[in-house]
């Protein structure tokens, strides 16, 4: 696998603090100017979403900034001053925080998995012409965006919504807290479905929608155009640049090495996306794919999966798998008796986007055992990427290469060559830890070091499709679109 770390007196200054927040934790690290992490200089705390069955999937956003305070305390020494030149965030996306007048919060941070405003879905769905709204703005109507959220908030707390003064991602909250300003990242404001993706400016007719309006959110910057008139309390990063937040999609494009349209990438985290960067503005979108604009000449394209790692963490504390060789079972030849799944364990976004979709096992036989559960849920996984990939084709053609990264391509490696038989692509691992957190570190140093070469992203062995598979899944494919149009309907 090689080494991709660099201990701190071989590091290339400028250095970078970065810091991402996941779904399950907010982690920090210190990198060089050529993109490497600086051994023994990083720092992670856990924490978890707080849900219910009700569809229910907030975070404390104080907790949050109490953890990336404690990062940035630990990892801007002192002996770090006039080191670190720039400081970077990227966070989960969509979120939501609602603040007063002095910024404090009003709500909890909603997350992208909080599908309580499914009933507005649909009738946002019944107002408004869906297909245009995706064209406008780049995302469907659905419960993991704002307007649906905003609107739903509207309805059932009134009076909290109210006494909101502004509508902040978790990333702006965190920065308007830690430095008393704070601006949103193209890429964030894209991921709200409130940004017209053409020009780059908040869209006035899903403004109304949600009942806010323009005053309410930030400026938009483009990843390039870090914040003014900070202040940090730290004196490590008295004179550093600190950097819009950006989405942790883009940030995982960037760390992977995929910087362009020839390279596709899969993350496989808590949960999961198939990606492209593309220039400029694609003119049409298929209907299961968004379409964020990330910068001036820049957009990613892709599609997204709400239960990967979810799905794995089910299995794992719901079924009796003590013992059980998983790599083995993953690795196994497919099997035509394995159960078809629809691993929809918090909703669908991508490619049908029905928020109140919930997993679905059919075909089970007196044979099944949870080994096999195991398979067929993990199949159902690859078989959600496949559905995306499908369409992404249509607008940025066949990629070269599929790369993959995420906690799931790294505890279960074997479930690599599912996932490329079920595409019918190569797929190479991306085996860098934190990939995500080094895209962060890379988008900040575009334009602080520029002319430093970036250390090469470290991959595994490359995952062939299996000769003789294919009708496997394209039978399996067919099974997972007929039980969908049954149960949750067409597309």
């Amino acid at each position: 696998m090689g080494e991709f770390r660099v201990e701190l007196e071989d590091a290339v200054d400028p250095l970078v603090l970065a810091v991402d927040i996941g779904s399950t934790a907010s982690r920090g690290g210190i990198y060089d100017a050529s993109g490497r992490p600086v051994h023994r200089l990083g720092h992670k705390v856990p924490h978890a979403f707080t849900t219910h069955a009700d569809g229910t999937s907030v975070v404390d956003p104080d907790a949050v900034l109490a953890e990336v305070e404690e990062i940035l305390t630990i990892l801007a020494r002192r002996d770090l001053a006039g080191r670190i030149a720039g400081v970077a965030l990227d966070t989960f996306a969509s979120s939501l925080v609602g603040v007063d007048r002095d910024g404090r919060p009003l709500t909890p941070c909603y997350t992208y998995a909080d599908s309580r405003c499914a009933d507005q879905v649909t009738a946002l769905r019944a107002e408004l012409d869906e297909s245009d709204v995706q064209q406008r703005t780049g995302t469907r109507l659905h419960s993991s965006y704002l307007p649906a959220r905003l609107r739903w908030l509207r309805e059932t707390e009134p009076e909290t919504f109210g006494r909101v003064s502004r509508w902040l991602s978790l990333g702006e909250y965190l920065y308007d807290r830690i430095l008393g300003t704070t601006a949103v990242g193209t890429s964030t404001a894209a991921w709200t479905g409130l940004l017209d993706r053409r020009t780059g400016t908040w869209d006035d007719t899903m403004l109304a929608v949600a009942g806010i309006d323009a005053a309410q959110l930030s400026e938009i910057r483009d990843p390039d155009r870090p914040l003014t008139g900070v202040a940090a309390r730290w004196p490590a990063l008295r004179d550093a640049t600190w950097f819009p937040v950006i989405t942790d999609g883009l940030a995982a494009n960037i760390g992977a090495g995929a910087e362009d349209a020839t390279t596709a990438v899969v993350s496989a985290a808590t949960s999961g996306a198939i990606r492209v960067l593309v220039a400029d503005v694609p003119d049409q979108l298929p209907s299961g794919l968004w379409c964020y604009r990330v910068s001036a000449s820049h957009s990613l394209l892709g599609g997204a999966l709400n239960d990967v790692g979810r799905a794995v963490s089910w299995l794992g504390s719901t079924l009796r798998l003590d013992g059980v060789d998983l790599a083995a079972v993953l690795a196994a030849d497919p099997d035509p008796g394995t159960p078809a799944v629809l691993p929809y364990l918090s909703g669908e976004r991508s490619t049908g986007w029905a928020a109140g979709a919930r997993a679905m096992i059919a075909d089970i036989s007196a044979a099944t055992t949870p080994a096999t559960l195991f398979r067929a849920t993990m199949e159902g996984v690859a078989l959600s990427y496949a559905r995306v990939a499908e369409e992404l084709r249509e607008v940025a053609g066949p990629p070269r290469r599929i790369l993959a990264g995420g906690r799931v391509t790294q505890d279960h490696p074997a479930w690599l060559q599912v996932l490329a038989d079920a595409i019918g692509a190569p797929v190479v691992p991306v085996t860098i830890k934190r990939s995500t957190l080094h895209g962060t570190a890379l988008v900040a140093l575009a334009p602080l070091a520029p002319d430093v070469p970036r250390a090469p992203v470290l991959t595994g062995p490359t995952s062939t499709p299996a000769e003789g598979r294919a009708p496997y899944y394209a039978a399996r494919a067919g099974r997972y679109r007929e039980l969908y149009e049954a149960v949750i309907g067409k597309h």
